[in-house]
């Protein structure tokens, strides 16, 4: 049982490091800097900083709007 706990907890540790990364590679390659992203998907700025360097796991509608700022479908931010 606390195997299967860890295990779970390290999947989702490793999902959260997979987004922010993510977020990032694609912010760049759209070349849009953390603030014009904000602006864009009208997601906090200090909320974009937090997901990119994996402190945070963000919600489903935060990565929809994440998507919808960088033009992008969310499935490519997961």
């Amino acid at each position: 049982m606390i195997v299967k706990r860890l295990s779970c907890r390290l999947a989702t540790m490793l999902t959260v490091l997979y987004i922010g990364d993510k977020l990032r590679e694609v912010r760049k390659r759209t070349l849009l800097t953390q603030q014009e992203l904000a602006d864009k998907s009208g997601v906090g700025v200090t909320t974009i900083v937090r997901i990119e360097r994996n402190q945070v796991e963000p919600h489903a509608r935060t990565i929809r709007k994440l998507a919808a700022g960088l033009g992008v479908d969310p499935k490519e931010l997961l």
